[in-house]
């Protein structure tokens, strides 16, 4: 009877997340229902929706912090296996895809804010610090966006040797640093003023311009050259 009871199947057809989603459309549907269509079928005592709430406040009901849950951490849910928590955390990873392409597709990165909206998407979920950069032609359109290192909860060191031989295999004539910080702080410390100005000098002797070093967290950006420290 147990089954019976929390089987979707048996529920209305206007209320069945399935059906519901083909007749008024993906918007109509809430983000635990959504979640339930990816799970497909609930527990012996739960349904797919019921499931999917308990997996929505691993992610404090937020999509960005839900991205931060691994598969481990939803398979401990009771009617969570291996199966379902693939399939979600494949769902999110195309979600961030789907975000970070429609940054790249802006041809120029003309401001502090072009090149904060291209991260985000990119740095969002990680919860230790990485240093990425990108790489600009003379018209400031990217040629390539690269991680170059990663470190801890409290920072990362990159090495300027690398930046730059990756600048010149690329032809870049401009770079943007850019950094996380997992602590939502968006104040640069000495350290990254400090490579900062390394890698600017070490970069003028090849012809590169150091443009910008932007600090991305939750809380929004930090832009070196908007705030006169470049």
């Amino acid at each position: 009877m147990q089954e019976h009871k929390y089987c979707i199947k048996n529920w209305a057809k206007d209320e069945r997340p399935r059906e519901k989603l083909l007749s008024l459309g993906p918007e109509a549907l809430s983000q635990s229902e959504l979640l339930a269509i990816l799970i497909n079928h609930g527990s012996r005592d739960k349904t797919a929706v019921d499931l999917a709430k308990e997996i929505l406040e691993l992610g404090k009901g937020n999509l960005n912090e839900l991205g931060k849950v691994s598969i481990k951490q939803l398979m401990t849910l009771n009617g969570i296996g291996e199966a379902k928590a693939v399939s979600i955390a494949a769902a999110l990873e195309l979600g961030r895809r789907r975000q970070a392409t429609a940054a790249l597709e802006k041809p120029v990165m003309t401001s502090s804010m072009d090149i904060a909206d291209f991260l985000r998407p990119k740095l969002k979920d990680y919860r230790h610090e990485v240093f990425a950069v990108l790489f600009l032609n003379r018209a400031n359109k990217l040629n390539l966006f690269k991680i170059v290192s990663e470190g801890g909860i409290t920072g990362t060191v990159a090495d300027p040797r690398i930046i730059l031989k990756t600048a010149l295999e690329e032809n870049a004539v401009n770079i943007v640093l850019c950094h996380n910080h997992p602590s939502g702080s968006l104040k640069p410390s000495r350290a990254d003023e400090e490579l900062t100005r390394k890698i600017k000098e070490a970069a003028r002797f090849f012809d590169i311009t150091v443009l910008d070093h932007i600090i991305v967290s939750e809380d929004g950006y930090f832009s070196f050259a908007d705030d006169g420290l470049l």
